[in-house]
């Protein structure tokens, strides 16, 4: 077999990896935005319940994100592949069907990112929201706004210039997630990177492109969320 060069490797030929390596790249983003998004509703959810909720909610709300910051998030992604394969299966058998039937990878991976990153989202909510000053919120109900108004025009904008760095960590940590995924059978990068140096013999190489890929992706996101934090801060003074 030809040893193939680094460039070689991140070719589009016929021998080369490099539309491989991109499916797989895009396949991490998906997992990592979708499981962001569906993290940020849970959040918002989590951040209202610890917020204005009654005692029974905000226990609720206090024992989620107590569990799930405290397990390891490998664990998160096998309970739900392996407990929704047993679901399944144990549905298939009330309508007939024989044998193991599989959770969607990708599905498990994507609630169990969620579901991680829905703790995480739910302290920065929680921790914009305090940061509003009460008189801002005053000020709102004295000129008449509603409950929904009030939301709408004071309470989210302010929050969200608040929790943007927040969230920025927490994409940072839902992408890294994303590479846990393989173990449900999703080919995302890590799990390309694994294969092609498996068939070709140089680890060394792959991985430093899934690195370099990772990077990439972060510093692009990272500029993205840079560039919405400072449009949600017009009109601050920042600090000299």
């Amino acid at each position: 077999m030809k040893q193939l060069s680094f460039f070689e490797i991140l070719s589009f030929g016929p021998d080369g990896w490099g539309h491989v390596l991109l499916t797989g790249a895009l396949m991490s983003v998906a997992l990592a935005v979708t499981g962001f998004l569906l993290g940020a509703v849970i959040g918002v959810f989590g951040a209202w319940a610890k917020i204005s909720g009654g005692r029974v909610t905000r226990t609720i709300a206090d024992g989620y994100t107590t569990v799930i910051r405290g397990i390891p998030d490998l664990l998160i992604i096998y309970l739900f592949y392996f407990g929704g394969s047993a679901a399944i299966t144990a549905i298939g058998k009330l309508f007939g069907a024989e044998g193991f039937l599989g959770f969607p990878g990708f599905l498990a991976g994507m609630l169990a990112i969620a579901i991680s990153c829905g703790a995480h989202h739910t302290e920065v909510f929680r921790g914009a929201f305090k940061a509003v000053a009460k008189g801002e919120l005053e000020a709102a109900t004295a000129c008449g706004m509603g409950r929904w108004m009030k939301f709408r025009r004071i309470i989210a904008p302010l929050s969200l210039r608040h929790a943007l760095p927040g969230l920025g960590n927490v994409w940072q940590v839902s992408l890294k997630e994303s590479a846990l995924v393989s173990v449900t059978g999703v080919v995302e990068l890590l799990r390309q990177a694994q294969i092609g140096a498996g068939s070709t013999g140089l680890p060394f190489n792959f991985f430093l492109i899934a690195g370099a890929l990772y990077l990439l992706i972060s510093s692009i996101s990272g500029g993205i969320l840079q560039s919405a934090e400072r449009y949600f801060s017009r009109g601050v003074r920042r600090a000299q």
